[in-house]
């Protein structure tokens, strides 16, 4: 089969169209073969994500002074883009990577940017966002997991959940309550993993995306030197949210990128499936679907990299955002499931990858921000 279809694009420059290339060849020779065995083995390709690193994939939206890629976030967005296509957790790793570097890069002193920037954007370490509680998760404001200066340290106590990379990151943004009550007693904390008292607890066993590991982490008393504390106390809920922006759109990307790839397979199948002496691509009800899943990938890439335009113009782009990101991973659960539908009975068993599209398309509905918080974000703007 031919699974990978020309998607026509245009990039910013030279160096972009470069750059997208030496992704494709990385995904095809490094990704692809790969992601079916770690996917059933539910192991987390570490050493896969460091080859990225060092072909410089995870910094690529920050600063070239602090060893970045410099690129505008539509190039950034279309990189995850292809990457998801190949295998969608080594895609969401990069998101969350890129993701746990922005709290630094966007409101740390430039102190700090210097000394711990440069490291995260290299390549070898690996970063985690610790936001979501188990008794919050859409409601973020409400989290109690503790910070209380003692001396120059905060100490940190409390339970954060659904941390893609537990157990496997180099660092940690910690989101803990430091004022009162609600948002506006909220601040952000950079930490080394290997701080005492930072204990992943055991990996939640998930319906998609085995090979990426997600689990609870307990702050048992964990000290975090203050200087380590990202922005003004008691202004992190701003930080939050404004990296949030940034990953929804990233998350979107992935959704385009895994049913584009869902989009690819079912052509290649239609096209070899024979029934009553022709090819099934050539009955108007499989021709149909499959159109119409083409039309729909398309217009969510449209909608993402308008977002992305906007945000690299520094324009408000929240809405937009939001829009890009409820639309492409509603996009991607229908177009996976219409993928199944093509494939028949075939469709359903593991001997195709469809159906773990299917099952990993579901949890891009769920993270940085329900698709039931996007149309909340998408209601009030048009109501303010």
């Amino acid at each position: 089969m031919n699974l990978h279809s020309h998607v026509e694009r245009i990039l910013p420059s030279d160096e972009a169209y470069a750059l997208l290339d030496l992704t494709r060849d990385i995904a095809d020779a490094e990704l692809a073969p790969r992601a079916d065995d770690f996917e059933a083995r539910g192991e987390f390709p570490r050493d896969l994500v460091r080859t990225l690193g060092r072909a410089g994939l995870l910094g690529l939206p920050y600063p070239e002074e602090y060893g970045g890629g410099a690129q505008p976030y539509e190039v950034y967005l279309q990189v995850l883009e292809e990457l998801a296509r190949r295998w969608l957790a080594v895609a969401e790793a990069v998101s969350v990577h890129t993701l746990a570097c922005y709290p630094l890069a966007g409101f740390g002193t430039d102190a700090q940017r210097k000394r711990l920037l440069p490291d995260m954007l290299g390549g070898e370490l690996l970063g985690a966002y610790c936001l979501s509680e188990p008794a919050g998760g859409s409601d973020a404001a409400a989290m109690t997991t503790k910070a209380v200066r003692d001396g120059d340290a905060y100490v940190v106590t409390g339970t954060k959940a659904w941390i893609t990379h537990a157990g496997y990151a180099d660092f940690y943004n910690i989101f803990c309550r430091t004022g009162g009550p609600g948002a506006r007693g909220i601040s952000c904390l950079l930490a080394d993993a290997a701080t005492p008292g930072i204990v992943p607890q055991a990996r939640e066993r998930t319906m998609g995306l085995r090979a990426s590991p997600v689990a609870q982490i307990a702050f048992d008393g964990a000290r975090v030197a203050g200087d380590r504390l990202l922005g003004e106390e008691n202004t992190g809920f701003r930080i939050a949210m404004s990296a949030l922006d940034g990953g929804r759109l990233g998350i979107a990307a992935c959704a385009v990128g895994l049913a584009q790839a869902a989009l690819d397979y079912a052509v290649a199948y239609a096209q070899e499936r024979q029934q009553f002496g022709q090819p099934i691509a050539q009955f108007q009800g499989v021709g149909f679907l499959l159109a119409d899943m083409a039309t729909q990938v398309s217009a969510a890439r449209a909608l993402l990299l308008a977002a992305a335009r906007l945000r690299d113009a520094g324009r408000p782009y929240g809405v937009e955002a939001a829009k890009a990101k409820l639309f492409a991973t509603d996009m991607a659960m229908r177009v996976t499931t219409d993928a199944v539908q093509v494939l028949g009975g075939y469709g359903y068993v593991a001997d195709h990858p469809v159906e773990r599209y299917m099952r990993e398309a579901k949890v891009l509905q769920i993270v940085e921000g329900t698709n039931q918080i996007q149309r909340l974000v998408i209601s009030r703007a048009l109501t303010k």
